[in-house]
């Protein structure tokens, strides 16, 4: 064989062997559903209750359901593996309840005023196949935080933080739920 005859032979057998690794960046769970519903997400905070040392950074922040919901739907939209429809065409329905909105401080100025936060959302999920008419998953306390600083140069406005938290328990519902591991 000419030296020409290799070299094709071992760039024909190289392209085969790469496309059939079997990588892909498609959800194992696209397959088997294609569209979600997701119902707007429910305050649960308990606003009435007293505060004691484990949840004194608790805070209210109104109609922070609302954006929760809005933030998911919206990552779903971006993800593309699983589509948010109507309630009637849907495979799926995702319920989930706001329990919790934190904001710890961590670190402190030598004057004792707080420099870094640390925001916490955190919901309770549980996914339905509405075909099977069972649950998928659930998950108690899943949490979305992010931290910022409110001083120096990477300072920003605790609105910015809340979105920054929104964007995260958005995407790792997102992953949760696509994602079969």
């Amino acid at each position: 064989m000419t030296r020409k005859t290799i070299l094709k032979l071992m760039f024909g057998f190289l392209v085969f062997y790469l496309a059939g690794c079997g990588y892909t960046t498609r959800s194992m769970i696209v397959d088997k559903y294609r569209s979600i519903y997701i119902t707007p997400f429910e305050n649960k905070i308990d606003v009435t209750q007293e505060g004691y040392a484990a949840n004194r950074y608790r805070i209210y922040r109104p109609a922070l359901e609302t954006d929760v919901t809005r933030a998911v739907t919206n990552r779903f939209f971006t993800d593309g593996n699983v589509k948010p429809g109507l309630l009637e065409a849907a495979d799926l329905m995702l319920k989930g309840e706001l329990v919790e909105f934190r904001r710890d401080p961590l670190r402190y100025s030598d004057n004792d005023e707080v420099e870094e936060y640390r925001i916490n959302i955190v919901v309770n999920l549980a996914l339905y196949d509405k075909k099977a008419d069972q649950p998928v998953w659930q998950e108690a306390n899943f949490t979305g935080d992010t931290t910022y600083f409110t001083a120096g140069p990477q300072a920003k406005s605790e609105d910015a933080a809340v979105s920054d938290a929104l964007s995260d328990l958005a995407r790792r519902i997102v992953e949760r739920t696509v994602e079969q591991w």
